[in-house]
């Protein structure tokens, strides 16, 4: 009788003598690359610690740069005004976590000439709910919905005490598709695209505390085409009206974007290209605070991003004059009272839209201004 064999082994390697030959133990080697630093130091604001008739106000002036806010009917300042973010930067997102009593909101054409932000933002409350109108249409929005909103428009509304998460999102990002979103400002996402968004959104919102610098270009790009993606590709009456501003407004944008270091580029030269008056110029750039106020903060923001860029060794002044600053000095009070630090500071962190060396420096505002694609 042939003695078996176990599959797989040859004659030389079979036991022989009732012994078991002992084969090495495989090392356990892992190969798997050490995590990246995390990159995100987020920004942490909270009124709790302060006296009770002094939190209310705190919160208003943290909300400045983007809305008025005001009391509900019949709260008083002295009840206390228990509120609270945390600030996320990845370079041209920002995600902020919130947690707010009631109150009520508004974008004034004040707010608008004095700080003008223009970003998208999609909001996802986690719990209460929120009335917000523009233009006459109000939208509501609660736990389980996403509404997405331009801070180019002119906004008022009103929140429960509630918990939610605000992305907020810089224009260029969406150059290409500015119409729709124009179309849809003000709008409630469709139930099923909502549901796709907040789970993806989780996913992200649970990672930030692990995202290293290098992962930070990926997942903006990623938001981007998630809400390119969740969005109707038409939107309501109201925001159909006003679709001939907002194109006219965009072929401004472009415009400027591609010709800031041109010394020439003046109310007159922008009218000309587009065709209109200066008069309607003027109409078109007034919520954004005018027209040498809109092109130069483009070109303050343009630089910031050349600062900010490592790859990017040219001299202060180098830059200075590419984005149509006749001097160093000029550019270097300009940019000192658009983000509150000199340009030099910018140059000092990697990666980063926005210094992170003194406390002075992180704040909400500044993160808003120096947001860019």
């Amino acid at each position: 009788m042939h003695e078996k064999r176990r599959p797989g082994f040859t004659s030389d390697q079979m036991p022989s003598g009732g012994e078991r030959r002992r084969w090495p133990r495989p090392q356990n080697i892992d190969t798997t690359p050490a995590p990246a630093e995390p990159a995100l130091d987020p920004l942490i604001f909270s009124t709790e610690h302060l006296p009770r008739q002094e939190q209310f106000f705190a919160w208003q002036a943290q909300m400045t740069p983007l809305v008025d806010v005001i009391l509900p009917q019949g709260a008083r300042p002295e009840d206390g005004f228990a509120a609270g973010q945390i600030v996320w930067n990845l370079g041209s997102i920002l995600f902020v976590q919130q947690q707010t009593p009631a109150y009520s909101y508004a974008r004034s054409a004040a707010r608008l000439r004095s700080s003008p932000i223009d970003h998208w933002y999609i909001k996802l409350p986690r719990t209460g709910c929120s009335w917000t109108e523009v233009n006459g249409q109000a939208v509501e929005n609660r736990s389980g919905s996403v509404e997405l909103r331009s801070l180019s428009s002119l906004f008022s509304g009103r929140t429960t005490a509630s918990r939610s998460l605000v992305i907020y999102m810089p224009r260029d990002l969406f150059t290409a598709e500015a119409a729709i979103l124009d179309a849809n400002n003000n709008t409630i996402l469709p139930a099923n695209m909502a549901e796709l968004m907040i789970s993806y959104i989780d996913g992200i919102e649970a990672g930030l505390p692990r995202l290293s610098a290098e992962e930070l270009p990926q997942v903006v790009q990623t938001i981007r085409e998630m809400v390119l993606a969740c969005l109707p590709k038409t939107g309501n009456a109201s925001t159909k009206a006003q679709k001939p501003a907002s194109a006219l407004m965009e072929r401004a944008r472009i415009y400027v974007q591609q010709n800031l270091a041109l010394p020439v580029l003046t109310p007159e030269a922008l009218s000309r290209e587009l065709g209109i008056s200066r008069t309607r110029l003027y109409e078109l750039f007034e919520p954004s605070g005018g027209v040498l106020h809109y092109i130069r903060r483009r070109r303050l923001l343009a630089a910031h991003a050349a600062l900010s860029d490592p790859a990017d060794a040219r001299l202060i002044g180098e830059i200075a004059e590419a984005v149509g600053f006749p001097s160093a000095a000029s550019f270097s009070r300009a940019f000192h009272d658009e983000f509150g630090y000199p340009p030099r500071e910018a140059r000092n962190v990697v990666g980063m839209p926005v210094p992170d060396t003194s406390g002075s420096e992180r704040t909400f505002e500044n993160w808003l201004k120096a947001l860019s694609a």
